[in-house]
C-alpha cells in the first residue's frame, strides 16, 4: 500500500505512535488510509451540511475495509463574495485548493480519496487535485438546494439578485423585495438551478468521477447521504481493482462531459473548468473543439436560468443517466468510458430511464440541434469569448450596438443602476480577466440588473472577466486575450460599433486595422490593481481564460 511508507515497520514506529495520537489502533493501521476531503464550513449554504456527508463517506469506507482520515479544504461563496473585491478571490481559490489537496495526500500518504465538496470552485479545484495525483478516488458533491416558494411561485438566488434592479426602477417596493430576499435560499444546498455550482457536479458525473445520481439528487435528500456512503465504498472498489483518475479522466470521457454539458445547458464556467481540466491530463482541448461538439449535441433541458425548471425537477426525470441516456442513443458518447463505479458508462445507463418529454426532450425533439454553450471569434476576441446561448432572448442572437466601456465591473454597475444604459448599448466590462482583475471576477450583478430593468431583451454585456451560471442575457464573457494582456478589448472605445452574431459564432468591432494599429501604439499596461499577497502572485502566473485560466509553468513564459 502507499500508505506503508508512514506505518509499515521498525523504522516507522513515531509515525505510528504519532496515529495512535488521533485514537488509531495497529489494526486501523493494516488497512488502506482513505482521506476524506471535507469542505464543509459555516459560510457556504452548499457546505453547511457536508459534514453529514463526510461522516456517510468514512461509513462507507470503513464498511467496506479502510480506515478514513477527513481534513479540511477551503471555500468561496460566489453569491457572498459577488460584486466586490471578495469576487477576485473565487476563481484564484480553484489553484489554492487543488494544491492544498495534493499537498494533504502526498504529505501524508494516502492510498485513496473521497472528495465531499461543493460549489463553484471547490469541485473544480477537487477535480485538479485528484487528476494530477492520480491515485484511486471520488467526487460526491452536496446537491442542489431546493427551490424557494413565495405565494406558489418557485424563486431562487438570481430572482433576489434580479429583484435588485426592479427595485431600482421601481417596479417592486422595498416589502417585496424583502420578501424575495426571505423566501429565495430555503435551506442547504447549491442554488437552485442549472448554475455552476450543479454544473460542475454533473460534469463530475459525465465525466465518470461521481457515482451515477451525483448530479441532481437534492441536498436534503437522504439518497444523498446514501450517496455518500456508498461514495466510500466505491473507492475501496477502485483502490483494489487499481483503477485511478487516469484511466477514468480521459480525452473521450471530457468529451462525454462536453457533450452532456451542451445536452444540459450547463454554466459558461464549465468551459474554464474542462479546460483547466484537460490541461492537468495533458490532453488537447481548445473553444473550437468545444464548438464543434456544441455542433453536433442538441439541447435537451431548459433550467433555471435558461428555463423554468430546476435541479429538483431534473433529478425527478432520471437525472443525468436519463440526459447521457437520449444522447447514447444518437452514438454521441463514448459509452466504452470507465466510471467511478468500476464498470463502463454502457452499463451504468443499462437501467437509466430516457426522456420523459417534459424536463428532458427526446433527443429527437430537442429545443435546438445545437448545445447550449456557444464560443465566439473575431477581431475583438482573436482567442474566444463564451456566451450561454440557450439563456439569450432570440432577439439578442444577432446584434449591432453602440459600446459603453468601463474598465471595472464596479463603474458599469453604477452606470446600470444609474440609469444610464440604454436600449441597443453594448457594455464593454474590461481590465476584470485572470491577469487584470485579477481573478477574473463573476459579474452577477450587473448582468441581474439589466434583467431587473426591463433590458436584458435590447443591451448586450462583454467582458474579459466571467459571468455567473445565472446569468441569462447576451453576456459575452471569457473575451481572450484580455486587456490588461492587450487584447482588442483594451483598444475598444466610448461608442465603437460591436457586432455579435451568435449563431454564425462571431464577434466583430467595426473598427478598421489601422486604427486600432494607432490605439495599440498608444496603449500602455494599467498597474496591477492588488501588488501584495496571493492574488498579487496569482495574476503574475495565471493564463488566458481560452486556456482554462491555469498557471503558467514559469515566469519566463509570462506576457508581461
Amino acid at each position: 500500500m502507499r500508505s506503508d511508507v508512514v506505518k509499515k515497520g521498525p523504522a516507522k514506529a513515531p509515525h505510528r505512535s504519532l496515529f495512535k495520537a488521533l485514537g488509531l489502533t495497529d489494526e486501523d493501521l493494516k488497512k488502506p488510509l482513505v482521506g476524506i476531503v471535507n469542505a464543509e464550513n459555516e459560510i457556504i449554504p452548499g457546505h453547511i451540511h457536508l459534514g453529514t456527508l463526510t461522516d456517510a463517506a468514512k461509513q462507507g469506507v470503513r464498511a467496506a475495509g479502510g480506515t478514513p482520515i477527513a481534513f479540511p479544504v477551503i471555500g468561496v461563496c460566489d453569491g457572498i463574495a459577488m460584486n466586490h473585491d471578495g469576487m477576485k478571490y473565487s476563481l484564484a481559490s480553484r489553484e489554492l485548493i487543488a494544491d492544498s489537496i495534493e499537498v494533504m495526500a502526498m504529505a501524508h500518504a494516502f492510498d485513496a480519496l473521497v472528495c465531499v465538496t461543493a460549489c463553484d470552485k471547490i469541485t473544480p479545484g477537487a477535480l485538479l487535485a485528484i487528476a494530477r495525483l492520480d491515485i484511486p478516488s471520488i467526487i460526491v458533491t452536496g446537491g442542489p438546494m431546493l427551490p424557494g416558494n413565495l405565494h406558489g411561485r418557485k424563486l431562487d438566488l438570481i430572482d433576489v439578485f434580479e429583484a435588485v434592479g426592479a427595485y431600482n426602477t421601481k417596479k417592486i417596493t422595498a416589502k417585496q423585495l424583502k420578501e424575495i430576499e426571505d423566501c429565495a435560499c430555503p435551506g442547504a444546498g447549491s442554488c437552485a438551478g442549472m448554475f455552476t455550482a450543479n454544473s460542475m457536479s454533473c460534469m463530475c458525473e459525465a465525466v465518470g468521477i461521481a457515482l451515477p445520481g451525483n448530479g441532481a439528487i437534492p441536498a436534503v435528500s437522504g439518497r444523498r447521504t446514501a450517496l455518500a456512503r456508498q461514495a466510500g465504498e466505491a473507492v475501496m472498489r477502485l483502490l483494489k481493482n487499481n483503477i485511478t483518475p487516469s484511466r477514468i479522466i480521459t480525452e473521450k470521457s471530457l468529451r462525454n462531459a462536453l457533450a452532456v454539458d451542451m445536452a444540459l445547458g450547463c454554466s459558461s464556467n464549465t468551459v474554464l473548468h474542462l479546460l483547466a481540466l484537460a490541461h492537468e491530463i495533458g490532453v488537447a482541448l481548445d473553444l473550437e473543439i468545444i464548438n464543434q461538439v456544441s455542433a453536433r449535441t442538441p439541447n435537451l433541458c431548459r433550467l433555471r436560468p435558461g428555463g423554468l425548471h430546476y435541479l429538483t425537477d431534473l433529478d425527478r426525470a432520471g437525472g443525468v443517466a436519463a440526459v447521457m441516456k437520449e444522447l447514447a442513443k444518437k452514438k454521441l458518447l463514448d459509452l466504452t468510458a470507465i466510471t467511478a463505479t468500476g464498470n463502463t458508462l454502457a452499463k451504468n445507463l443499462e437501467n437509466a430511464p430516457g426522456a420523459d418529454g417534459e424536463i428532458i426532450k427526446p433527443v429527437s425533439k430537442p429545443y435546438s440541434k445545437a448545445g447550449g454553450l456557444t464560443m465566439l471569434f473575431g477581431n475583438l476576441a482573436p482567442e474566444g469569448c463564451v456566451v450561454k446561448s440557450m439563456a439569450v432572448a432570440p432577439s439578442m442572437l444577432t446584434n449591432t450596438g453602440r459600446a459603453r466601456v468601463f474598465d471595472s465591473e464596479d463603474a458599469a454597475y453604477k452606470a446600470i443602476l444609474g440609469g444610464r444604459i440604454k436600449p441597443g448599448d453594448v457594455v464593454v466590462i474590461r481590465y476584470e480577466g485572470p491577469m487584470g482583475g485579477p481573478g477574473m471576477r463573476e459579474m452577477l450583478s450587473p448582468t441581474s440588473a439589466v434583467v431587473g430593468m426591463g433590458l436584458g431583451e435590447s443591451v448586450a454585456l462583454i467582458t474579459d472577466g466571467r459571468f455567473s451560471g445565472g446569468t441569462r442575457g447576451a453576456a459575452i464573457g471569457h473575451v481572450s486575450p484580455e486587456a490588461m494582456a492587450g487584447g482588442p478589448i483594451a483598444l475598444v472605445r466610448e461608442g465603437d460599433s460591436i457586432s455579435i452574431d451568435i449563431p454564425g459564432k462571431k464577434i466583430h468591432l467595426h473598427v478598421g486595422d489601422a486604427e486600432l494599429e494607432k490605439r495599440r501604439a498608444k496603449w500602455k499596461q494599467p498597474a496591477p490593481k492588488i501588488t501584495t499577497g496571493y492574488l498579487a502572485r496569482y495574476a503574475q502566473l495565471v493564463t488566458s481564460a481560452s486556456t482554462g485560466a491555469v498557471f503558467r509553468t514559469s515566469l519566463a513564459s509570462s506576457r508581461r
